[in-house]
């Protein structure tokens, strides 16, 4: 059996006999979670959920990004929420990383298997239900809507397979898979899957305004926060603030690939 591309965390907790000592910094400029942190004992119960347990990866707290909200949500079979999203000014992006989700909108289901995608518009009524016998899990982000006069977003369902990726310029080394288009001004998020081949990288220093969160799916790599290189692989997380430098030395044998949140700057409001 092909293993999944996505990795997705396990829970449990280590041994008595394991040291205490990982990876995981939170510092001005940025978090890191690695996967051994995903264990039982972290997770949170939301409310109108049934059979669901999550890890809350990102919430906008004082010292840290300030856009968004980013959870693992684990829904075991015959579990679900006929009203997800308690607040009508939040809009949402599901990622399906194992199993299947039946979100339903206007009366309309729609089955989400591994790599499937839901972008629910702020005030859209939902429900997302396991209606399989085996888990499902799915990264749901949540983002307060910034409306922009004559753009309003759609509903929209997919799968990042189905997607071509575009390659970054000037490179064959690093691509980019867009769930949803850059350029529509009805979005103010983006989410995207970045692919690094081995050996690939980013270049040069990123620093700009948008706030990221990075949950990598695939493989390893060094990445450069702020002035620290930090090693990352499958199933660690990454949140940075406004203006954090980034960059990254993608390691082997597979593909570097990871899940990419970053928000959009309607303005500079001041």
């Amino acid at each position: 059996m092909t293993a999944s591309p996505y990795h997705t965390p396990a829970g449990g907790l280590p041994p008595q006999t394991d040291l205490l000592s990982d990876r995981a910094v939170v510092t001005e400029a940025y978090t890191v979670i690695p996967r051994g942190v995903l264990r039982d004992i972290v997770t949170s119960v939301f409310p109108e959920w049934t059979g669901t347990r999550a890890w809350v990866l990102n919430s906008p707290v004082p010292g840290g990004a300030q856009t968004f909200s980013q959870s693992i949500v684990e829904v075991a079979p015959g579990g679900g929420s006929e009203a997800p999203e308690p607040q009508p000014e939040v809009e949402g992006f599901l990622f399906v990383t194992a199993g299947t989700l039946t979100v339903s909108v206007d009366g309309v289901e729609h089955t989400l298997t591994e790599g499937g995608f839901a972008f629910l518009p702020a005030g859209t009524a939902w429900s997302a239900h396991n209606r399989s016998d085996a888990t499902t899990t799915f990264h749901w982000i949540r983002k307060r809507y910034q409306p922009i006069a004559g753009h309003a977003p759609a509903p929209k369902f997919g799968n990042e397979r189905d997607i071509e990726p575009s390659p970054m310029p000037d490179t064959d080394a690093w691509s980019t898979t867009r769930m949803l288009d850059p350029q529509d001004l009805a979005y103010d998020m983006h989410v995207n899957v970045v692919t690094f081949k081995p050996g690939g990288s980013i270049p040069f220093a990123e620093t700009h305004v948008m706030e990221h969160g990075l949950y990598v799916l695939e493989g390893k790599a060094v990445y450069r926060l702020n002035e620290d290189w930090v090693e990352v692989q499958a199933g660690d997380y990454m949140s940075l603030r406004a203006f954090c430098p980034q960059a990254c030395y993608a390691g082997g044998p597979s593909n570097f690939r990871y899940l990419l949140y970053k928000d959009v700057n309607r303005q500079i409001v001041l």
